[in-house]
């Protein structure tokens, strides 16, 4: 483990542009159930089954209700030291951009500026007539949500099973991952195929790729360290000694 280590802090030190792709790994570490987990299940269903269009289109008070559920467990949680570490990070670098695939708002809540949620967020609306966003207060809803402009109906302005990512989003994640010169993968089993593509693009266009998770994925092989750990526990050491490398 010293040695990775070590061979993470030299790279960081090299380093001028450094980009960091998040997953639910990063979330469970304060207590927010991942989807594929068993403790995502939330009357018997799967979140498979209800981050959807089709789910929505079909009972869209069912999906609310599960939403809000989330929500609520999301707004108790609180962003731990793996999250403070990233938003340390940004101040270190010539260039930063933290993208992560969790809808809940703990990495900006921790500080972070530099951020895509290039799954959206779980505090927002997105009205399903007008497109009007709308930021929703720290309280237990009235569901379904309706739009505050047009009275019509809401849904959660994240990106459901089936849909595509916003264009503009992914295009600047990908225009900053073919000029980084380091990428991390933090917390993220790889079963989503939006951080593998990403790894694929930046390893392409020659970036040092670090991989801290705790189990092998998908896109380790485009890593040049495989760090077996989680955020929580470990990022905090990890980073701790590049701030020594850089100072």
């Amino acid at each position: 483990m010293e040695s990775l280590k070590k061979q993470i802090e030299y790279a960081a030190k090299k380093a001028r542009t450094v980009a960091v792709i998040t997953g639910a790994g990063m979330s469970k570490e304060s207590g927010i159930p991942t989807f594929r987990g068993p403790e995502g299940l939330w009357k018997n269903f799967r979140a498979e089954e209800l981050a959807t269009p089709e789910a929505f289109r079909k009972d869209p008070k069912l999906v609310w209700e599960w939403y809000e559920w989330r929500r609520q467990i999301v707004l108790k949680a609180e962003p731990h030291e793996g999250h403070k570490s990233l938003a340390e990070m940004e101040d270190y670098f010539d260039d930063f951009l933290l993208i992560t695939q969790n809808v809940d708002g703990l990495h900006p809540r921790a500080g972070s500026r530099q951020l895509i949620e290039i799954h959206g967020s779980i505090h927002r609306t997105r009205c399903n007539t007008c497109s009007h966003k709308m930021d929703l207060p720290p309280v237990a809803l009235e569901i379904p949500v309706k739009c505050e402009r047009c009275g019509e109906l809401s849904r959660p302005d994240v990106v459901w099973f089936g849909e595509s990512y916003d264009e503009e989003l992914l295009g600047r994640s990908l225009e900053f991952l073919s000029r980084a010169d380091m990428v991390w993968i933090i917390g993220s089993s790889g079963m989503v195929s939006v951080p593998v593509y990403l790894a694929a693009h930046a390893s392409k266009n020659g970036a040092f790729l670090v991989d801290l998770n705790p189990e092998e994925a998908e896109f380790s092989r485009y890593c040049d360290i495989n760090f077996r750990g989680t955020a929580g526990a470990d990022l905090p050491r990890i980073w701790s000694g590049i701030k020594e490398a850089l100072s």
